[in-house]
């Protein structure tokens, strides 16, 4: 496990007993991100979110366009595709 590795970094701020966790669905797969980690917070802009998602995973800003970031009253934040329907 790295230092990167998403279980680890909630793992530690679990311990700590006060994490906040971005809650990401890319590519298919789901992770969770501690937002000490990603250097953002819920009152962060839904621009500066993606840029430290993309940073964090190492991709362009452009390849989270059409997602939606979601604000939770615990201080979580959800980021996943916009979701189509009909």
């Amino acid at each position: 496990m790295t230092t990167r590795d998403p279980r680890h970094l909630i793992q530690a701020g679990a311990e700590r007993g006060n994490v906040a966790i971005l809650h990401l669905r890319f590519e298919g797969r789901s992770r969770e991100i501690a937002l000490d980690i990603l250097d953002v917070g819920p009152a962060s802009t839904d621009e500066r979110i993606a840029q430290a998602v993309a940073s964090y995973l190492d991709v362009s800003v452009a390849k989270l366009r059409g997602y939606v970031v979601e604000r939770h009253d615990n201080g979580n934040i959800t980021m996943r595709p916009e979701a189509v329907f009909g």
